[in-house]
């Protein structure tokens, strides 16, 4: 009887423990939100391959992604409330700690910015330097996005203040290439595809281009993290077994676009991504796939380079004092390693 007892006992714990382990491992909350802007881009093919590959559903998450016309504008809806997640630049996280609201990254889509700046050929085709685009009408896809804030770095480190252009924000898409080729904007600041389909019908010509992590850490002055999934601190603290399914399923479609091949992602990809255009989406794919993410983790140097490049154009952000490593975490993404290894 004694032993029955044990037995029964010894049986109801480990009952307990599984049930335990498995409540853990269940997402407090199921439907998530995402907000992103310009989801066409190479910038966050990760986040469109987890969704289209069924990765979020296979960790138990229904999953809405909502698009908005540039990064700034998506992570308006996170602080709005609209949203729960943001698949946005990394540095976000540092602009808004410093206004008192604390986002944190918890994944990695890109190793660097893949943005590219560029002058419309047509408009000025006596460009020497960049010194050369003051006063100059330049797009980005939306005020206040990376795009912009690449560009001011760049306008910064050639003794330009950002007032000394004329941004507009053109989207990421076709609006971005109309507006280029038609000469509303004299330069861009932009990714792909929108970059290889101006390169490739002669609508631009390439000042700086930080598509391979090699350029861009030339560019920063170290590794710069650029699209990834990162959320308000509250949410991830209230809801970890969700962030860790969102870590799970980006960290699996970074796994498969390294195995993956051009014809392989356009098969993946919705039809509008390809802008009409399969051999340009071809050639913007095997230009961005080095600098995207081939695990989820954040370098560890990272924040310390993008504080720098905000810092640059901004007087308030560089005197401000600043908890870095309260910007990111790479514990999600090395569970999910655990989980899924590499290879």
């Amino acid at each position: 009887m004694q032993r029955r007892q044990m037995l029964c006992a010894g049986v109801s714990a480990a009952t307990l423990g599984w049930t335990t382990l498995a409540r853990a491992q269940t997402p407090e909350k199921t439907k998530v939100t995402i907000a992103v802007g310009g989801k066409n881009l190479f910038y966050y093919l990760p986040l469109t391959i987890a969704e289209q590959l069924g990765f979020f559903q296979a960790e138990g998450l229904d999953v809405t992604i909502v698009d908005f016309a540039g990064g700034a504008r998506a992570l308006q809806a996170v602080v709005g409330g609209s949203a729960d997640v943001v698949s946005g630049a990394f540095e976000h996280t540092i602009n808004m700690q410093a206004k008192g609201q604390r986002m944190r990254a918890f994944v990695l889509q890109g190793l660097a910015p893949q943005i590219v700046l560029g002058i419309n050929p047509k408009k000025m085709p006596r460009f020497q330097t960049v010194a050369d685009l003051k006063d100059k009408k330049i797009g980005v896809t939306a005020p206040g996005s990376s795009t912009h804030i690449m560009l001011n770095f760049v306008l910064a480190k050639a003794g330009l203040k950002p007032s000394d252009v004329s941004v507009i924000g053109v989207g990421a898409s076709n609006g971005a290439v109309a507006a280029m080729r038609s000469g509303q904007i004299d330069a861009i600041s932009n990714l792909d595809p929108v970059i290889s389909l101006l390169q490739r019908s002669g609508d631009l010509r390439v000042i700086v281009d930080t598509r391979q992590p090699a350029e861009a850490q030339r560019v920063f002055g170290g590794p710069m993290p650029a699209g990834c999934l990162y959320a308000p601190v509250p949410f991830i603290e209230r809801h970890p077994a969700t962030v860790q399914a969102l870590a799970n399923a980006i960290v699996r479609a970074n796994q498969w676009i390294q195995r993956a091949g051009p014809s392989d992602v356009i098969k993946v990809v919705p039809e509008s991504y390809l802008l009409g255009d399969r051999a340009v989406y071809i050639d913007g794919f095997l230009a961005a796939k080095g600098a995207l993410s081939p695990d989820g983790l954040i370098p560890p140097k990272g924040p310390q380079t993008a504080l720098r490049a905000l810092a640059s154009v901004d007087e308030k952000l560089a005197q401000a004092k600043l908890e870095l490593d309260d910007v990111y975490t790479n514990a999600f993404v090395q569970k999910a390693l655990a989980k899924y290894p590499k290879g």
